[in-house]
């Protein structure tokens, strides 16, 4: 990692939604140091390496909040199939993939994502054939690109899933243990539990993966209220909607962050935000595998703090945060019939410094103390043009092609829209490779 000092000096450095000119940043040890006019920072550290930024714009790296690698492997697979028939793609065909299988599908996706501008990723990961050899080739991955990882060790134990994903919870919680253990100390890599969903999870997995955050006093990731079906079985089951089964379950802290959360009531939606609880929204997989639109402004309004996720390459196909803060805030403009309904600099919010809270690590901001995760904008791209206002240009015109440089923990890992580790070519080879035949398998249950 960085040992010495560097000095990035754009043309203009963004600062949440504002853009000022003749700044920069000073990082030492992958960490901000201080943000201000680049002159003085010169000056400050005459001998620091110097990252010369002419006609760009640099601003911190978006945060993925939620994301399945392994599922970029089926992209174009199942596509256009309702959400029981694409789960069983899932079911039957990752399950087959070994180590290096799933090594490549973290190395397609996390590199996508990083060529995108994320520069932490949240992989909600659950295909661990009872131990935790496949979830270290998920991190293999992200240490061989030089993206953030945090690693959402998914705690299943429903019936309803392959066996391959299903743990008993002690085997999960030790397994969950076991992993952070190999990964303490790791500058680029955090453990975090994460218990499927209510659907997914029994009562008890569900208050093990709460124990275990309050223990290490980190967040914790659950999906929630994706598709109406869910809130019908807890119901059914319980008498409650999924939150409030949780919440029963002494298991709706400040810790939890739900994924989705398209479908709870109002009343589940204000006991999160009481909880001081966090939504990670899913706007591109939502609308891609039918599940609805989750109601923004009523989680706003409950003071419940909204991050972004991609989900994944099969749920999304695409896995840039730029786009599902755009599309994010498009949606609840078009909802509400109303174009100032979630505004550019919101949509930006969720997408960088509300990932802070969602991945609980100090990103997303260019704040002094947070991790030095940044991503130079060519000015010159045209979907930057004219210059009116650049924050708004960065939500809702920016192409791909004006992310230029990427750098995690002060490390670049993107050079002129390239990655810096790993070549491209390798990544479609190994992706090739694991998934080769799949278009030919037979898929159990379908017609």
């Amino acid at each position: 990692m960085v040992s010495n000092d560097l000095v990035y000096i754009p043309d203009v450095l963004l600062v949440e939604a504002d853009a000022r000119r003749g700044w920069g940043v000073l990082a030492r040890d992958g960490r901000i140091v201080t943000v201000g006019p680049a002159n003085d920072l010169a000056r400050r550290a005459p001998d620091a390496e110097r990252v010369d930024l002419d006609g760009h714009l640099l601003m911190a790296g978006t945060v993925n909040a939620h994301s399945h690698s392994f599922q970029s492997l089926l992209r174009g697979l199942s596509d256009d199939q309702p959400f029981f028939e694409w789960r069983r793609y899932i079911h039957h065909l990752i399950p087959m993939l070994d180590e290096e299988g799933i090594y490549a599908g973290a190395l397609f996706a996390f590199g996508e994502m990083l060529l995108r501008g994320v520069t932490t990723v949240c992989d909600f990961f659950y295909v661990h054939h009872g131990g935790i050899a496949h979830d270290l080739a998920v991190a293999r991955a992200a240490r061989d690109l030089g993206i953030r990882l945090v690693f959402a060790r998914t705690m299943l134990d429903g019936d309803n899933s392959a066996e391959a994903f299903r743990e008993t919870p002690a085997q999960a919680e030790a397994n969950t243990r076991a992993l952070a253990a190999r990964l303490q100390g790791d500058p680029l890599v955090s453990v975090i539990p994460a218990p499927h969903s209510p659907h997914g999870a029994s009562g008890e997995m569900i208050r093990a993966g709460a124990r275990l955050a309050a223990e290490w006093g980190v967040p914790w990731h659950i999906h929630v209220a994706e598709g109406q079906y869910e809130g019908e079985a807890t119901r059914k089951e319980h008498g409650l909607g999924p939150l409030a089964w949780m919440a029963s379950l002494g298991a709706v802290d400040e810790r939890l962050r739900i994924v989705h959360g398209v479908w709870l009531d109002d009343d589940e939606i204000a006991l999160l935000g009481r909880a001081g609880g966090g939504l990670i929204h899913c706007a591109g997989s939502n609308l891609f595998l039918g599940d609805g639109i989750a109601p923004l402004p009523k989680y706003f309004d409950a003071g419940v703090t909204v991050s972004l996720g991609c989900d994944s390459g099969s749920a999304n196909n695409k896995v840039s945060i730029f786009n599902d803060m755009r599309l994010a805030a498009t949606l609840q403009k078009g909802i509400a019939l109303s174009s100032d309904r979630l505004l550019a600099d919101q949509a930006l919010r969720m997408a960088t410094r509300n990932g802070a809270h969602a991945a609980g690590q100090p990103v997303g901001s260019l704040d002094v103390g947070a991790f030095a995760d940044l991503v130079a904008l060519d000015l010159s791209d045209l979907s930057l043009q004219p210059h009116h206002n650049l924050a708004r240009n960065v939500v809702y015109s920016m192409e791909p092609t004006a992310i230029r440089h990427v750098w995690v923990h002060g490390r670049q890992v993107v050079r002129d829209n390239r990655l810096v580790h790993v070549r491209e070519r390798d990544v479609a080879t190994r992706v090739a490779t694991a998934t080769a035949g799949w278009p030919d398998v037979t898929i159990p249950g379908l017609a």
